[in-house]
């Protein structure tokens, strides 16, 4: 049997761990909102102002899941809805022109959602495997059996699962980190009742 240890929603310009609120930010647009968030959390990692939306959304999830994990081996299954397609349509702007033709690497480079992963592994030196997917709404039948698998297996002490939803003004995100212990049953039930119910988030809407 394995438990969900730790979760976070992050929405409405606040971030709420298992359920309690633990940052609320003043500003409104999302850019201002994860800089607050950022200097909250006290962290010096300067990259962070380089990365496109998904990234800094992944990344500020990721370090408030991680914090207390230590040198734990950790697994990473991102997923959502729309791929990178904000950032894929800010460099497809920037090349749609034959008289102001300019793509910028710094765009192109996070013309994947796995980069979203590799900031977070970066980070965190993480060496474990990670898996981003594309779904239609969060794929609680996929995930749920994919991270015991990594636990059974051993090839991971606890993993990092997560929802991370960018585009345009709107933004939504939550993450649970999964192991040996923790205070509810790791089980598609268990999550339906926690996101769905407790959080009434709209991607769990097919399950």
């Amino acid at each position: 049997m394995y438990y969900i240890r730790k979760y976070l929603e992050i929405n409405n310009g606040c971030v709420w761990v298992n359920g309690q609120r633990q940052m609320q930010a003043e500003a409104t647009d999302f850019g201002g909102i994860m800089k607050e968030f950022y200097k909250q959390l006290g962290i010096n990692y300067p990259k962070f102002y380089k990365m496109d939306d998904l990234c800094k959304l992944a990344f500020i999830g990721s370090e408030i899941m991680l914090d207390d994990s230590g040198e734990k081996n950790v697994a990473l299954l991102f997923s959502n809805s729309e791929s990178s397609l904000e950032t894929d349509r800010k460099h497809q702007q920037s090349i749609a022109s034959k008289e102001a033709y300019f793509p910028s690497p710094a765009v192109f480079v996070y013309t994947l959602p796995n980069i979203a992963i590799g900031e977070v592994s970066i980070r965190h030196q993480l060496k474990n495997e990670s898996v981003f997917f594309v779904s239609d709404t969060f794929p609680v039948e996929t995930m749920v059996p994919y991270a015991e698998y990594l636990l059974q297996s051993g090839r991971a002490e606890e993993v990092l699962c997560a929802w991370i939803y960018k585009w345009d003004n709107e933004y939504k995100a939550f993450f649970y980190l999964v192991g040996k212990q923790g205070t509810k049953e790791h089980s598609i039930n268990e999550l339906v009742l926690t996101f769905l119910i407790e959080a009434k988030n709209s991607y769990f809407c097919s399950v």
